[in-house]
């Protein structure tokens, strides 16, 4: 049976990729597995291709793009690329595995239109911006000018919220992690 999607996005400290993990170690039943996303972006560290990401040139990247190849892509900075393609997510699917897709509000969007029913779409959604700044400074990762950048951001994507099959605020985690199951247990059943 082929498996299901599923995409999950949020700005920037909302708690997605927590939740993403959490469901993934402690949920084996939902037979979940990552989307392996591309970039044009060398690896870091131990990264490797077709693990966490499959490293393209910003060539192949584009050309790529011209051969309609990619479910969604964004052009982060000039030629460094990010992207799903279509192919890698059907080769998921075909295992029957339910495949996660942690990406940018935008990119879920284009995902959920070109599956439709296929796929569900969660919105993890921060209690205000006032709470999102506090866990953003909290985090201590980030100097203030990145975090202005990423609350500006995030009040945009806020505003892409409505267009999901759900969207789960995330005021206490176990909470919202707990409400992100029920959703995904409904879908995959």
């Amino acid at each position: 049976m082929k498996g299901k999607m599923i995409v999950i996005s949020a700005p920037s400290g909302s708690g997605k990729s927590t939740i993403i993990n959490w469901l993934m170690q402690e949920h084996p039943e939902l037979r979940l597995s990552f989307s392996i996303s591309c970039t044009s972006r060398a690896p870091r560290g131990t990264e490797q291709n077709g693990v966490e990401y499959f490293f393209l040139t910003p060539e192949e990247f584009r050309q790529r793009i011209e051969n309609e190849e990619f479910l969604e892509y964004e052009e982060v900075y000039e030629g460094r690329f990010y992207g799903t393609l279509k192919a890698q997510v059907e080769h998921q699917r075909e295992t029957g595995e339910n495949v996660v897709f942690d990406v940018d509000v935008k990119g879920g969007c284009h995902i959920k239109s070109y599956y439709g029913d296929e796929a569900l779409s969660i919105f993890i959604q921060p209690p205000s911006i006032e709470v999102l700044r506090q866990r953003l400074e909290s985090r201590g990762t980030d100097a203030p000018e990145v975090i202005d950048q990423r609350i500006e951001r995030a009040a945009f994507e806020l505003t892409f919220a409505e267009k999901f099959d759900h969207v789960v605020v995330n005021d206490d985690l176990a909470t919202a992690e707990q409400e992100v199951l029920d959703i995904i247990q409904k879908f995959v059943e």
